[in-house]
C-alpha cells in the first residue's frame, strides 16, 4: 500500500492551502461568519475556478473526477484554515447523490451548474428526534396524479439556509425511501434559518404538500443514503484532522512564547507532556482518517470502518480541543483568538452523523460479527 502522495495530489493540497492562507486570517473569519451568509462568495468563486466544487464529480458531468483521497486532502485544508465555505454540504454531498441517483437529464442540468458555482444545493435528511442511523423517516411522499407532494419536517439541514435547491428524503407510498428535488422558495415550504454554535448556518425546513420532482426513479435509496453518509463521515474526519493540526500548532507555539515566572511555559514538564499527548491523539486520528479514505478509494464502503474512524477522530478532537483551551488559559476562551473556534468546530463535527457514543454502540452491536476481538 502506497502512502505517498502523487505530485498532482501535493499540488492540489498546496493550492487549497495557499488560497485559504490568502483569504482568511482569524480576524477576517470572525468578520465573515458574522455576515448574513456566513461565508465569502469570492472564496466560493475561487473554489469553482480551481475545480473544488466539482472535485469528485465525473469529468463528463463537469467535474474533476477525483476520488476520496483528493477529497480528504481538500477537506483537511479547509479544517486547518477553519474555512466556513459549505463545500461538502452544498456541493460535494448533494452532487454525489445526483451523480448516483439522478437521470441523465438531471445530471447534465445540475452537476455542471454546481461545479461552476452557479447552483448551491443541500441534502435535507435529518429529522427532529431521530438519532443516527435513522431507519425510518416521518416525512412522506405522495403521488397526486402525475405530481409528487412532500409533507414533513427536516431539522437540522446543514447550510440549508443558502441552498437554492434541496434534495429531500421521504418515505415512498409503497415502502422504502426516495429522493426528491424541491425548490425551497416554492409553495408549501417554510424555511427557518439559525446559527450553529460553531459559527456556521443551518435551517429548519417544513414541507406541507410541497411540489417535488423525483430524483431518478422510485427505487429505494436507503443504501445510497447510507453510503453517502459514510463518504461524508470520511470527509468530516479529514476536516477534523486539519482543525486538530492547527489547534496543536497554535498550542505549542503558545507554550514556546508565553512566559510565567520569567520562563517560557515549555520549560514546565507537565505542560510539555500534555502537548505530547495531544500529538499522539492527532496521529491516531490522522491514521484513522487515512484508513477511512483509502478504504473508500479501494471501493470498500464499510459502515464498520466508518464508525471506527468516526469514534477515534471524535475522541481525539475532544481531547485536543479541551487541552488546547486549557493550555492557553483564559485567552483560549475568547472570541478573538482562534483556538476556541477550532474546538467549537471539532465539537460540531463530533456530533454530526452520529457522535462517539452512537458509533461505540454501533460497533458494540456488531462485535459478534468478528471471530476475535482484542482490547
Amino acid at each position: 500500500m502506497d502512502f505517498e502522495l502523487s505530485a498532482e495530489q501535493e499540488m492540489l493540497r498546496d493550492t487549497v492551502r495557499d488560497v485559504l492562507a490568502r483569504s482568511y486570517t482569524p480576524e477576517r473569519r470572525n468578520e465573515i461568519i458574522g455576515t448574513e451568509l456566513g461565508w465569502d462568495p469570492e472564496v466560493w468563486a475561487i473554489f469553482a475556478e480551481i475545480g473544488l466544487l466539482g472535485l469528485t464529480f465525473a469529468e463528463a458531468d463537469g467535474g474533476m473526477g477525483a476520488g476520496p483521497i483528493e477529497a480528504m486532502l481538500v477537506l483537511e485544508e479547509l479544517g486547518r484554515g477553519l474555512a466556513p465555505e459549505p463545500l461538502l454540504d452544498c456541493a460535494l454531498l448533494p452532487g454525489g447523490l445526483i451523480g448516483q441517483a439522478g437521470t441523465d437529464t438531471q445530471r447534465k442540468e445540475l452537476l455542471p451548474r454546481i461545479a461552476a458555482g452557479e447552483l448551491r444545493m443541500a441534502f435535507a435528511h435529518n429529522e427532529p428526534g431521530l438519532r443516527w442511523p435513522a431507519a425510518e423517516l416521518d416525512s412522506r411522499a405522495l403521488l397526486d396524479g402525475d405530481r409528487w407532494q412532500l409533507t414533513g419536517r427536516k431539522h437540522p439541514v446543514p447550510h440549508g439556509d443558502c441552498a437554492q435547491l434541496l434534495i429531500v428524503s421521504a418515505q415512498l407510498p409503497d415502502g422504502g425511501i426516495g429522493l426528491f428535488l424541491v425548490d425551497p422558495n416554492t409553495g408549501g415550504v417554510q424555511r427557518t434559518t439559525f446559527d450553529t454554535h460553531d459559527g456556521l448556518r443551518g435551517a429548519d425546513i417544513e414541507f406541507d404538500s410541497a411540489t417535488a420532482e423525483l430524483l431518478g426513479t422510485t427505487e429505494d435509496r436507503s443504501g445510497l443514503i447510507a453510503a453517502t453518509a459514510i463518504h461524508a463521515q470520511a470527509a468530516l474526519g479529514a476536516e477534523a484532522v486539519g482543525a486538530m493540526s492547527e489547534a496543536l500548532r497554535l498550542t505549542t507555539e503558545y507554550l514556546k512564547t508565553r512566559k510565567q515566572f520569567g520562563v517560557p511555559l515549555r520549560t514546565f514538564q507537565t505542560l510539555t507532556h500534555r502537548a505530547a499527548d495531544m500529538y499522539v491523539s492527532l496521529e491516531l486520528a490522522r491514521s484513522m482518517s487515512l484508513y477511512a479514505s483509502m478504504s473508500l478509494a479501494d471501493g470498500m464502503v464499510d459502515p464498520v470502518v466508518a464508525s471506527r474512524a468516526k469514534l477515534r477522530i471524535g475522541r481525539s478532537g475532544r481531547h485536543i480541543g479541551q487541552e488546547a483551551i486549557q493550555l492557553h488559559g483564559g485567552i483560549g476562551m475568547t472570541a478573538e483568538y482562534p483556538v476556541g473556534h477550532y474546538t467549537a468546530r471539532l465539537t460540531a463535527i463530533e456530533h454530526t452523523l452520529g457522535d462517539s457514543s452512537d458509533h461505540l454502540r454501533y460497533l458494540a452491536a456488531h462485535i459478534a460479527d468478528h471471530q476475535m476481538a482484542e482490547i
